[in-house]
This record gives structure tokens, sequence and C-alpha cells, in this order.
């Protein structure tokens, strides 16, 4: 097993530094991803797309209007 691992680092090295060294990962991405399937399941009986791109644009998108008779 130890065998295969070293194979692997070895075969995807220059990756892993690279990744290690700007602190990047996948995992923002695969966040959002996840977010946009349940959105997608939440908005399954709308009868247009508009619905679930308005859901995503107010859950992802950081918009945030401001609501009549409330605080910003």
């Amino acid at each position: 097993a130890m065998v295969t691992v070293a194979r692997r680092v070895k075969k995807h090295r220059a990756g892993i530094l690279t990744s290690i060294e700007h602190g990047m990962s996948n995992g923002p991405t695969e966040s959002v991803n996840t977010r946009i399937r349940l959105l997608t399941r939440m908005a399954f009986g709308f009868a247009s797309p508009d619905a679930l791109i308005a859901i995503a644009m107010l859950s992802l998108g950081g918009y945030r209007p401001a609501l009549p008779g409330r605080p910003c």
C-alpha cells in the first residue's frame, strides 16, 4: 500500500507542492457545487429556470436587497 502511495505522490508531486505553496484546493468550488445542487432540488416545481437563478443569486451571489420595513 505504501508503494502505491509513494508512486502517486511522486507522479503528482508538482501539483501537491503548488497547492501547499499557494494554499489552494478545490474545497470552495465543491462547496458551491453542493449548494447549487441543493437549490436545484428546492426549485424543482417552478415553471422556469428564472426562479432557480434568482435563488442562486440571492443565496450565493452576495446580493442582499433591503426588505421593506426591516433595517439593513
